[in-house]
């Protein structure tokens, strides 16, 4: 039921409320991938609050917390009595069933996974689904009794309230995920919640977003200047464009070439986007001052939080020579927000990422972060809504502390060598093979091992390289690309023939979760 062929309501948004569920940030993607804008609030926002912004409709989210104990985020009591529609999912569904009388409890027995899902009455947040349809559960708490004014919905084998809903009032709630891929008919479930239940009309898309992303940085910039950190890398690039595009010839783009760079890159950003697209960008020549930050540093926290101080210095330090520089613009995405546990209440700290939480305490400058709340796949639709050419927007992720993560211990100039050059060879052979465009990203990660081998009939003891090549949409679950033997076979030969140093080539095919992307 998307809607695609009018332009929203001016007063079109669905607010998110956030207890701190990694899931959070999917549910707003959902909901814009059906053409209605939406935005995440902290799940404490006092309703007053919410209603001065007029939402059409609120989602409730997860979260890591059990509603039962006293220290849990609970949402403003007055939002179970609104008449805006409400949908309550997981911990949303939990959390206003207890502050409305109803009662909860440690479930006997969890459901994490997938489990059956049955209707028990009519519901029109469940129109054109199957009376019983596989569902994505994540819950060791539940609802064990109603609150006055609620009725049963649903059930499942192992929890007697999977669904219910107010008798007067346009709220339901579910016990169940919709916005994960694993629960199939998820996206109906959200387009009768957007479009039968709340009436919205739906038309927004990425180009809305664009328009009001040139207007934030312009409200927010006045007539100051912008320094943008410019990698060559997708989010980097899209910041870039869309800085200039709002502010013009007051955004000057920093390239800090930090000795960590993929092979030819800094040649080819000041290529692409100095020469052709005309942004006024500088090369800062920083290898040394990285190198010697990150000497005799092994654990990747630190390697991160290095990284963010050395760059945010070099930053600062080209702001005072442009002079009345004030902002500093960057590529975070959501994921990087998630991982680094910024999310919201309770979130879990998977790495710190070198632009959340690797930044310093005190700046000079302030942060313009216009891609913050988007995932990878949506930053990509982005840039091609700002004619941005294919080769710039298909460009496979690569992290903003660059080969300092890919090299599994201290950093130094021999071992970026060997990793570059290794990682150089397996996209060659990838673009060549054209699986290229066929992972969504794909490295080489140089081992602390060393082993035995032969070359040239005489004992080597040389390092090893993993080769890592995943799938994924968004970045925040992925699992590895099932590349050719014969491909596979092709770049292990050459890795093991070219580059001095490595005589032992592995594959990874490990999933996310439960490993990250990057190793490190």
């Amino acid at each position: 039921m998307t809607r695609t062929s009018r332009a929203p309501k001016p007063r079109e948004l669905v607010l998110i409320l956030d207890f701190g569920s990694q899931y959070t940030q999917l549910i707003a993607r959902r909901v814009r991938e059906l053409g209605v804008y939406s935005e995440i609030i902290p799940g404490t926002t006092p309703a007053m609050e919410i209603e001065r912004r007029h939402p059409g409709a609120l989602i409730l989210g997860g979260s890591p917390a059990s509603g039962y104990r006293a220290e849990a985020p609970m949402p403003d009591r007055a939002i179970a009595t609104m008449k805006v529609p409400v949908l309550g999912i997981c911990y949303g569904f939990q959390a206003t069933a207890r502050l409305m009388g109803g009662e909860l409890e440690r479930a006997p027995r969890a459901e994490y996974g997938l489990a059956t899902f049955v209707q028990d009455k009519h519901s029109p947040l469940f129109a054109g689904v199957p009376k019983r349809f596989r569902a994505w559960m994540s819950h060791g708490d539940e609802v064990v009794s109603l609150p006055e004014g609620w009725i049963r919905v649903a059930h499942t084998a192992n929890c007697r309230f999977a669904a219910a809903a107010h008798v007067t009032l346009p709220h339901h709630f579910i016990q169940f995920h919709p916005e994960v891929a694993h629960t199939p008919y998820g996206k109906q479930v959200l387009s009768n919640f957007l479009f039968r239940i709340a009436k919205l009309e739906g038309g927004w898309s990425m180009k809305h977003f664009l328009r009001a992303a040139i207007s934030d940085i312009r409200a927010q910039v006045g007539e100051g200047r912008v320094l943008c950190g410019l990698s060559g890398g997708v989010d980097s690039t899209v910041v870039a464009t869309l800085c200039h595009r709002a502010l013009g010839d007051r955004l000057t783009c920093v390239l800090v070439d930090h000795g960590l760079l993929r092979e030819g890159e800094a040649e080819q950003v000041a290529r692409e986007l100095g020469r052709k697209r005309k942004l006024t960008l500088v090369v800062v020549d920083a290898r040394q001052r990285f190198l010697h930050a990150l000497a005799g540093v092994v654990d990747p926290e630190r390697k991160r939080k290095i990284i963010g101080s050395e760059f945010i210095a070099v930053f600062e330090e080209e702001a005072q020579r442009i002079g009345a520089v004030e902002f500093l613009a960057q590529g975070t995405l959501y994921p990087d927000v998630i991982e680094s546990a910024s999310a919201g209440h309770g979130a879990q700290v998977i790495k710190t990422h070198h632009n959340v939480g690797g930044l310093p305490e005190r700046m000079k400058l302030k942060l313009i972060e216009p891609l913050r709340w988007l995932f990878k796949d949506e930053v990509r639709e982005l840039g091609r809504a700002l004619k941005l050419p294919g080769p710039l927007v298909d460009r496979h992720p690569f992290p903003g502390p660059g080969l300092a993560v890919r090299i599994l211990g201290p950093v130094n100039e021999r071992d970026l060598g060997l990793v570059r050059h290794a990682d150089a060879i397996f996209i060659e052979e990838l673009r060549r093979a054209r699986w290229y465009h066929r992972t969504w990203q794909a490295f080489a990660v140089l081992l602390p091992l060393q082993t035995v081998g032969v070359k040239g009939d005489e004992r080597s003891y040389e390092k090893v390289v993993a080769l890592r090549a995943v799938d994924s949409s968004d970045g925040m679950t992925a699992d590895w690309t099932r590349l050719p033997a014969s491909l596979l076979a092709r770049v292990a030969n050459r890795i093991a023939n070219e580059v001095r140093g490595i005589n032992r080539v592995v594959y990874d095919c490990t999933s996310k979760p439960p490993a990250t992307i990057e190793w490190e």
